[in-house]
């Protein structure tokens, strides 16, 4: 086996579905391309952070709302880019908008419609091949109690 092989290049990641009516709020992130992108309020967990702190972190930072977490979707595991991410998806309500700065990364915010998120999804827009699923699971109910897991 290559050292490669051995050992995977893990990413942990966290990634948030809120809904708000019909619409759910998306992140238009600037990549550096032709276009921007567009993702659920995601990123990387941070050294001694658990994925619920690293999720209320990037929601704060890349949309500027406080958020109150609802329930676990669940682990997403897939491969982008020759890279192995193990995404922790959260539901999440919106509780208070801060009006604070967003990250550099981010255009805008948007809270838009499932039919709005597919057409960028079938345009190429989506950032991670795993925003519809989650919205789908959000929509299906799947959700799994917060308790689930374990953090300081």
């Amino acid at each position: 086996m290559t050292p490669d092989r051995q050992r995977p290049h893990i990413r942990s990641t966290v990634a948030c579905v809120m809904q708000r009516g019909e619409r759910f709020l998306m992140v238009e992130e600037d990549r550096g391309g032709p276009v921007t992108l567009y993702n659920q309020p995601a990123g990387h967990i941070e050294p001694g952070e658990g994925p619920m702190a690293a999720t209320r972190r990037e929601v704060r930072e890349e949309t500027a709302w406080d958020i109150t977490l609802d329930g676990y979707l669940g682990l997403y595991v897939f491969e982008l880019n020759g890279l192995t991410f193990h995404s922790h998806g959260f539901i999440a309500s919106p509780v208070r908008f801060l009006d604070t700065p967003l990250d550099p990364d981010i255009h805008a915010t948007h809270w838009l419609t499932l039919d709005e998120i597919r057409a960028l999804d079938a345009a190429g827009r989506m950032r991670s091949p795993q925003v519809l699923p989650r919205i789908e699971a959000a929509l299906a109910g799947r959700r799994f109690p917060l308790a689930m897991l374990h953090e300081n």
